[in-house]
C-alpha cells in the first residue's frame, strides 16, 4: 500500500525533473567571446553605420566631380515657317514666304588644363518664294572645330582639378573618420566587455561573502543554543549578512547595467533577459613591453585623426591655390576651324538671267551634297582670337585669397593640436600600462596576505581566541581584496586596449579592415 501511494508522486517527480531539465536546455544562455563582440561591433554598431553612410556619400562625391571631365553630346533641331507682306513687287508676289530647318549635333570636352574643346555638324535647309533666286532650296552644312583655353586665370592642372582632387582629399579623410569610429567602438566594446565581467566576477564574491558570513551566523546560533557564547555576539553576523545582502542588490543592478551597455554596443535586440549574455573570456596577465619613442613613431604613422589633418592641410592648399590664380586676369585663346558645305536646286532662267523671270527648269541638287562637301574639307577656314579682361577692383578676389590663406593657417595650427593631443594620449596611455602592471603584482600580493589573515583568524575562532567580529571583518577584506585585484587585472587590459588605440593599431591587431563595416552595409 505505501508503496502504490509513492509510486504517482515519484512519478510526478521525475516529470517536474525532466521539464525543469528542458527548460534549461532550451534557455541555456550563449557564450559570447571579446572577438565575438567585436566582430557583431563592427558589423551592427549604429554609429559606425552613421559614419558608413557618410563614407559613401564622400565616395559618391568624387565620382560626382569628376564628371566634369566626361564628354557631353548635343542636339538641336529648329522648325521655322515666316509669312509677311511682301513691301517690293521684285520680292515676291503678294506674301512673302520663307521655311527653314536646322540640324545640329555637337560633342564637347573638357580638358584637364581647364580649356574646352568641341566638334560640331550643322545642316540646314532654307526655302522661300524670293523671285530671282538661283538656288532654293537651299542646304548648307558645316563641319566645326572649336578649342577655348584659357591662359592666366582658370588655367592649369590643379586649378581645374581642384573639385576632383579635394572630394578625393575629403573621401580619405571621411574614410579615416570611419577608421576613428571604429577605433572608438572596438575600444568601447572592449571596456564594456571586461567591466561586464568584472560586475559578474563582484557579484559572485558578494554571494561568496554572503555564503560566508551566513555559515558563521549559523555556527554563531549552535554555539548560543549550546551556551557556549553569548547572545549578543550574535549581532554583528547578522548586521553583517544584512549588510552584504544590499550589496548583492547593488551588484546585480550593475551587473544588468554593464550587460545593457555591451548589448547597445552590438545592437542586441533588448527584448531578452539581459542574463542571456555570458562573457566566455577572461582577463589575462601577460607583461608588455612599451617604449613611448617606439609608440609615438606607430601613432604618427597609423592615427587617422593625424592622416586626416594632413589631408586637411591639401585641402586648403588647394583652396588658397585656386584663389591666387583667381587674382590673375583673363586671357583666353579661341582657335576655331570649319568647313562649309552648299548645295540645292539650281533654277535655271533664260538665258542665265534671273531678271528675265522666266524658268527653264532646274537641275535637283540634294542635301547629301552640302554634307559631303563639308566633311571632306572642300572649304578651309580657321579663326584665332586672343581675348583679354582685366578687372578694375578686385577687392572680392583679394578677400577669397585672404580667406583662404587663414584656413590654411588655421589648418596648420590644426594639425600640431592633433599632434599634441597624440603625444599626450600615448604619454598617459603608456604610463597607464606601466603603473596597471604594477598595480596587478600589488593587489596580488594584498590578495594573498588577505586569505593568510582570514586563515589565521579563523584558526584562533576554532579555539576560542578570536570572535565573529574580527573573522567577519577578515571576509570583508578578503572580498575586497579579490574584487580589487580583478580591477587592476582588468584595468591592465584596457590600458593596452587604450594603448593600441592611441597608436591607431586596434584595427590592424584584430585584423579588422575599413572595408569590412562598408561591405557589410551594402
Amino acid at each position: 500500500m505505501n508503496k502504490r501511494r509513492r509510486t504517482p508522486a515519484f512519478l510526478a517527480l521525475a516529470t517536474l525533473l525532466v521539464l525543469s531539465s528542458l527548460r534549461a536546455g532550451q534557455s541555456k544562455p550563449a557564450a559570447l567571446t571579446l572577438e565575438d563582440c567585436v566582430i557583431q561591433a563592427v558589423k551592427r554598431n549604429l554609429g559606425v553605420a552613421v559614419q558608413v553612410f557618410t563614407y559613401r556619400q564622400a565616395d559618391v562625391a568624387v565620382s560626382q566631380a569628376g564628371e566634369k571631365f566626361y564628354p557631353s553630346l548635343s542636339f538641336d533641331y529648329t522648325g521655322q515657317n515666316q509669312n509677311s507682306a511682301s513691301f517690293s513687287w521684285i520680292q515676291s508676289a503678294d506674301i512673302l514666304t520663307t521655311k527653314s530647318m536646322v540640324y545640329s549635333a555637337g560633342i564637347s570636352q573638357t580638358i584637364p588644363f581647364g580649356g574646352q574643346f568641341s566638334i560640331s555638324l550643322d545642316a540646314d535647309k532654307y526655302d522661300s518664294n524670293t523671285r530671282f533666286q538661283t538656288i532654293n532650296p537651299r542646304y548648307d552644312g558645316q563641319l566645326s572645330f572649336t578649342y577655348n583655353q584659357p591662359l592666366l586665370k582658370n588655367f592649369g592642372w590643379g586649378t581645374s582639378r581642384k573639385e576632383i582632387l579635394v572630394a578625393r582629399n575629403s573621401r580619405d579623410m571621411a574614410e579615416n573618420d570611419l577608421k576613428n569610429a571604429l577605433l572608438r567602438t572596438v575600444y568601447a566594446v572592449e571596456s564594456a566587455y571586461w567591466e561586464y565581467v568584472y560586475r559578474i566576477e563582484a557579484l559572485r564574491v558578494e554571494r561568496q561573502s554572503l555564503g560566508l558570513a551566513e555559515a558563521l551566523l549559523d555556527k554563531s546560533r549552535k554555539e548560543i543554543e549550546i551556551g557556549t557564547l553569548a547572545p549578543k555576539e550574535i549581532l554583528s553576523s547578522q548586521a553583517e549578512v544584512a549588510s552584504i545582502k544590499a550589496d548583492i542588490l547593488q551588484a546585480e543592478m550593475m551587473v544588468k547595467d554593464s550587460a545593457d551597455q555591451l548589448r547597445g554596443l552590438i545592437n542586441q535586440p533588448f527584448d531578452k533577459d539581459l542574463a542571456e549574455i555570458v562573457p566566455a573570456d577572461t582577463p589575462g596577465f601577460v607583461k608588455r613591453e612599451v617604449n613611448l619613442d617606439e609608440a609615438l613613431a606607430v601613432a604618427m604613422k597609423n592615427r587617422p585623426d593625424l592622416q586626416s589633418s594632413a589631408l586637411g592641410i591639401k585641402n586648403r592648399e588647394l583652396d588658397y591655390s585656386y584663389a591666387k590664380n583667381q587674382m590673375l586676369p583673363q586671357l583666353d585663346l579661341r582657335a576655331q576651324y570649319w568647313s562649309p558645305g552648299l548645295s540645292g536646286d539650281r533654277i535655271l532662267f533664260l538665258d542665265d538671267n534671273p531678271l528675265t523671270g522666266i524658268v527653264l527648269g532646274k537641275v535637283p541638287g540634294g542635301a547629301s551634297q552640302a554634307l559631303r562637301d563639308a566633311l571632306g574639307f572642300k572649304y578651309n577656314n580657321w579663326s584665332v582670337e586672343l581675348s583679354l579682361t582685366i578687372p578694375l577692383s578686385t577687392v572680392f578676389s583679394r578677400a577669397a585669397q585672404a580667406a583662404a590663406k587663414a584656413g590654411l593657417d588655421q589648418q596648420v595650427v590644426l594639425m600640431k593640436q592633433a599632434e599634441q593631443t597624440a603625444f599626450l594620449e600615448i604619454r598617459a596611455a603608456v604610463r597607464a600600462v606601466q603603473t596597471n602592471f604594477e598595480r596587478v603584482g600589488a593587489r596580488k600580493s594584498a590578495r594573498e596576505l588577505a586569505e593568510q589573515k582570514l586563515e589565521a583568524e579563523e584558526s584562533k575562532l576554532k579555539v576560542g581566541l578570536s570572535n565573529n567580529f574580527f573573522v567577519l571583518n577578515y571576509q570583508r577584506d578578503l572580498a575586497l581584496a579579490k574584487t580589487a585585484e580583478l580591477r587592476a587585472m582588468i584595468d591592465y587590459t584596457l590600458s593596452l586596449g587604450q594603448l593600441d588605440k592611441a597608436m591607431g593599431i586596434s584595427l590592424d591587431k584584430r585584423n579588422i579592415r575599413v572595408t569590412d563595416a562598408a561591405e557589410v552595409r551594402q
